[in-house]
Order: C-alpha cells, then sequence, then structure tokens
C-alpha cells in the first residue's frame, strides 16, 4: 500500500459508496442471437429482488435496485417498494423502455409519426409516475432511435422532436428527481444515432435545466476512447448523473465491468476522486445482461470490481502526482499512479468486509449459502424474466 495513504480516510470512502444493481440482470439474457436460460432465474420482479438482497448481504455496498419498464411492472409500486424495504434494499433508477414496440421501427420520441411520439411520451411520463410512487430519484433515458441510410429521415427535425419530448419529461419531474440521459455510439441504428455521445447528450442536458445529467456507459465508447476525459470534464460542469458499469471488447457492452481493461476503471475512478464524484451526487449503477455466466455471483464480481477500482483511485498520492505534474515529471507523475493501480487492495477491502461483520470473500460465502441450489429447486414453473418479460 502506497506509503502517504490515508487508511481510515480511504475505509470511510469505501463505506459510503453503492453500487446499484440492475433487475434485468437476474434475468436470462444473452446476444441478439440467443438468449440462454438458467435454472432458478427470478419470475417476477419481487424475485429479482430476493436475488439483489443476496446481493447486497454479501457486499453491503449494493443497497438500491434499478428497474426496468415494462420488464419490471406490478399492480402496486409502492408495495413493491415497502417489500423492497423489507429486504433491506430500495428501488432506484426507473429505466423506461421505448425500443421494443412494433411502432417503434423507426425510432421512439424521434419517430416520424405523430401517434408513435405521443405514444412513446406517453411512456415515459409514466415513468415519472411510476418513480412518485417508489421514491426513486432518477429517471434513466436510453433511446435506440436512429436511421439506417442516408436521407431516411430528416437529421435536424429529429433533433427537434427529441427536444421536444425531453422537456415535456423534464417538465414533469417532481422535486428531487432527476433526468439522466444516455448515448450509444451505434447500434441499433448504423447510419446515425440520434443520441451518439456525450456531446450531444450534454447539449441537450444543458438547455433543460441542472437536473438533467448525463449517464456514461462505459461500455458504449468506440475502442480508444478516453471515457476518463469524458467523465473529468462532465463533473467540471457539474452534469455526471452516474454511470452503466460494464465493459465491452468488441462492438457490444454489458460484460462485467473491469472485465476488458480494469486499468481504465481504474483511471475512470481516479477522475470521479479526483472530481468529488464519491459525495453522493453521482449513481452507480451497473447494467450488464450476463450471458453464459451464473448471475448472482456475476454481479458480485461487478460490485467488487467497482470497489477495487474505488479503493485504487483513493491510494493515489495526490500530493506527489500535483508535484510531478507541476514539475513536468513525466515519468514520476506515471508512477505515481502506476503505485497505486499495482497496489493489492484485496486485503484492505476484506478488512473493511469483516469489520462490518461480512464475510471477507463475498462470492465463497454466496456459494456457502445454499441460495443458488435453494432458487434452483423452488423456481420451477412460471415464466422466467428476460429481455422482454
Amino acid at each position: 500500500m502506497t506509503s502517504r495513504a490515508d487508511v481510515p480516510a480511504v475505509k470511510a470512502a469505501l463505506r459510503s459508496q453503492a453500487v446499484e444493481t440492475p433487475s434485468w440482470a437476474y434475468g436470462n439474457s444473452g446476444t441478439r442471437f440467443k438468449v440462454f436460460a438458467q435454472p432458478g432465474v427470478p419470475r417476477t420482479p419481487r424475485e429479482k429482488l430476493d436475488d439483489a438482497a443476496r446481493v447486497h448481504e454479501h457486499t453491503g455496498a449494493a443497497p438500491s435496485v434499478a428497474l426496468h419498464i415494462p420488464w419490471d411492472r406490478v399492480d402496486d409500486y409502492a408495495a413493491l417498494a415497502a417489500y423492497a424495504a423489507g429486504l433491506g434494499l430500495r428501488l432506484g433508477a426507473i429505466n423506461s423502455n421505448v425500443f421494443q414496440d412494433d411502432d417503434y421501427r423507426l425510432g421512439s420520441v424521434c419517430h416520424p409519426d405523430a401517434r408513435v411520439r405521443r405514444k412513446a411520451l406517453d411512456h415515459l411520463l409514466e415513468c415519472v409516475d411510476i418513480m412518485d410512487a417508489t421514491g426513486s430519484r432518477d429517471l434513466k433515458l436510453w433511446f435506440s432511435d436512429g436511421t439506417n441510410y442516408p436521407g431516411q429521415d430528416d437529421v435536424r427535425a429529429r433533433q427537434d422532436r427529441l427536444a421536444e419530448a425531453l422537456a415535456a419529461v423534464y417538465e414533469r419531474l417532481g422535486e428531487g428527481q432527476r433526468m439522466l440521459l444516455e448515448y450509444k455510439f451505434f447500434e441499433p441504428a448504423f447510419y446515425t444515432t440520434d443520441v451518439p455521445d456525450w456531446g450531444t447528450a450534454y447539449a441537450h442536458c444543458l438547455k433543460l435545466g441542472e437536473r438533467a445529467q448525463v449517464v456514461v456507459d462505459t461500455g458504449h465508447h468506440a475502442p480508444g476512447t478516453n471515457i476518463e476525459f469524458i467523465v473529468a470534464l462532465l463533473l467540471r460542469e457539474g452534469r455526471l448523473g452516474g454511470f452503466d458499469f460494464n465493459s465491452r471488447f468488441y462492438a457490444d457492452d454489458d460484460l462485467m465491468v473491469g472485465a476488458a481493461d480494469p486499468f481504465q476503471l481504474f483511471r475512470i475512478m481516479y477522475e470521479v476522486v479526483r472530481g468529488g464524484g464519491l459525495d453522493g451526487g453521482v449513481a452507480f449503477m451497473l447494467d450488464q445482461c450476463h450471458n453464459i455466466e451464473p448471475k448472482i455471483p456475476a454481479i458480485i464480481r461487478s460490485v467488487m470490481n467497482v470497489q477495487e477500482a474505488t479503493a485504487k483511485a483513493l491510494l493515489v498520492d495526490r500530493e506527489a502526482l500535483s508535484a510531478a505534474q507541476e514539475a513536468g515529471d513525466v515519468l514520476a507523475a506515471n508512477a505515481v499512479l502506476m503505485d497505486a493501480y499495482d497496489t493489492d487492495v484485496r486485503p484492505l477491502l476484506a478488512e473493511l468486509r469483516e469489520e462490518a461483520g461480512l464475510d471477507p470473500d463475498p462470492v465463497a460465502a454466496y456459494h456457502r449459502s445454499g441460495w443458488a441450489r435453494k432458487i434452483t429447486d423452488e423456481r420451477v414453473g412460471g415464466t422466467q424474466a428476460g429481455w422482454g418479460a
């Protein structure tokens, strides 16, 4: 461990960090080619919360669960929030879905047909109603809207339609509620995407107001993109609303966070620490759809990966780094970062968990708990949750 590290301060910062898990990560998922079913997968939103409670039980760092509408639609959202509270959880971001209906073939809020745009907007407003019932702070918006061919639609007109819909939703937000706008540089649209990058998302948020913030999905960037620069800039502007943490190797995303490039995750978390992003304003959410690996232990691993990257970022000797930067000592500055990154923080996190009364090895504790066998035996019949369910 770096000699200048204030270990009590590092521990205090780690204790305050919370990682939100996504309800859909507990269901069946896969790629555009195939969804692989697994035994014991939840069939209802409540069973998803049961699984999420196991993640929080073993990590102590995952107290909230994001919902996806209509995948998690229920008759009584207040009752669902109460059920979550009984498990020691709370309901987090409400994620809208305007990409799976046949009407959205040419887009949702950017569609050339006013009827389809109205349908999409009504769904977004419904999501705000759900936020009111659940006590959720954040509405997370991702649009698959775009075009596949030059001339297919008016690119500028689509931006006007997008701005109009966002303004209507922003106006509907209640006190203390935020709108988080996500971007993705391509897919499923392959010629133009209506929210393709952080700049487009930021421009729309800037016009709306302070409660419109940008979400950085770590898997939604072209190869070689300096994501930590984007994070630093958005933090500097006060517009980083949160993360969707995952990984990608090629064109798709949704692998476990840190799987593709743990050094990148460390660099991102350093900019979060440097920019004051651990103060509660930034939502640390997972957005991973497990394909072939068991779901609950994979989510536990992702939570642990975020914790490890954060711990390393907190160990950076900021004084030594600043001195090297001011002196123009390139190698010394880089060495300071590498010293922190090369530190094995697993003993520190194990100690932190033991101090909280948790098992130092969350994955091993989960496997010993027997939960996997229990849900495999009991969740028989019904319809498993998954994409579109």
